[in-house]
């Protein structure tokens, strides 16, 4: 094990180790977590010259402050995070996003909070010394699944890193920033039906509020009601990141990557996957509005939204 690590002296709100996620365990009701916004993640690992599927740190809103101990390391952060270095000298640098950073031995990072969204991601060259759990290293708090027992870090716990061909990269800055769009995309649910003419008009019409309810698990949105005229409960089924379900209520609620496996709520849309990331960042208090897509447009935008983070990431090379 390498002897390079980071000592956490503060822990953040929620920061997790994440990857690209856990695929193939639905069957034994392990769902596939990894990163809330999957470009993002991408990015932070492209900036320090990582395979785009190594592990990261995944913060929500108040991020943790690193020590580094016995080593030198390259780093970058993504998402609209305020951060600063603090270097063992006590100078003081303001960080900037969608940029590498080289720390050293004693030195801080302190990820004081992300801004306008939810998540931000800090990713060290050569990755995190951790063991994989089914094939991923992302930490599914819900479950206790992946590094440091399935649980978030807290204070003075330790993350190690593989510090051993630590080389310097060349500076690398991205020109990247999320354009601000609360109009979500989204596909008719397979329980469409269950719901009254007027709450099918009323999801594409009215503007929804996300509240205070939101982790890694989903978000709870306020607004209309959207009554059900057939049945509130349902067999269980399976459910996909971005299935919106309605419960007895009427508040529909956002699957997000450590959504339940199955549930029994109908379900009246789905978001489309090019919209994922930015659904994943949506912060409480934020309004926004639903907009109907056909699969194939869903199809074609995601493949515009492909070919937009390879447009990001070519920019590292």
């Amino acid at each position: 094990m390498s002897n390079s690590y980071f000592e956490i002296i503060r822990s953040g709100v929620n920061t997790t180790i994440q990857d690209r996620g856990r695929n193939h365990m639905y069957y034994v009701g392990i769902t596939v977590s990894g990163a809330i916004d999957q470009r993002n993640y991408k990015l932070s690992n492209k900036l320090v010259g990582n395979n785009l599927d190594e592990a990261v740190i995944e913060f929500a809103y108040q991020g943790p402050l690193l020590k580094l101990k016995n080593g030198k390391i390259n780093l970058s952060v993504t998402g609209d995070v305020l951060f600063k270095i603090i270097r063992k000298n006590s100078n003081i640098e303001n960080g900037v996003c969608y940029k590498n950073y080289i720390l050293e031995d004693e030195d801080q990072i302190d990820l004081i909070s992300t801004k306008n969204t939810a998540y931000g991601y800090l990713s060290i060259s050569g990755g995190l010394e951790l063991n994989k759990t089914w094939n991923s290293y992302s930490i599914n708090t819900k479950a206790n699944v992946g590094p440091n027992n399935g649980k978030k870090y807290s204070i003075k716990d330790k993350i190690f890193i593989k510090n051993s061909d630590f080389k310097k990269i060349e500076e690398i800055e991205i020109n990247y920033k999320e354009v601000p769009d609360n109009i979500i995309r989204v596909i008719k649910g397979t329980n469409f039906d269950y719901f009254s003419t007027e709450a099918q008009n009323n999801f594409f019409n009215k503007e929804f509020s996300v509240t205070k309810l939101a982790d890694r698990m989903g978000i709870r949105l306020s607004g209309p009601k959207l009554e059900n005229i057939v049945s509130s409960n349902i067999k269980s089924e399976g459910l996909v990141k971005g299935v919106i379900q309605v419960p007895a209520d009427g508040n529909p609620i956002v699957m997000l990557s450590d959504h339940g496996t199955i549930g029994g709520y109908p379900k009246i849309g789905v978001v489309i996957s090019a919209d994922l990331d930015r659904v994943g960042q949506l912060t409480p208090g934020t309004i926004i509005n639903f907009k109907e897509v056909s699969l194939e447009e869903a199809q074609n935008i995601f493949k515009a939204y492909i070919e937009d983070t390879n447009k990001y990431l070519n920019e590292c090379n």
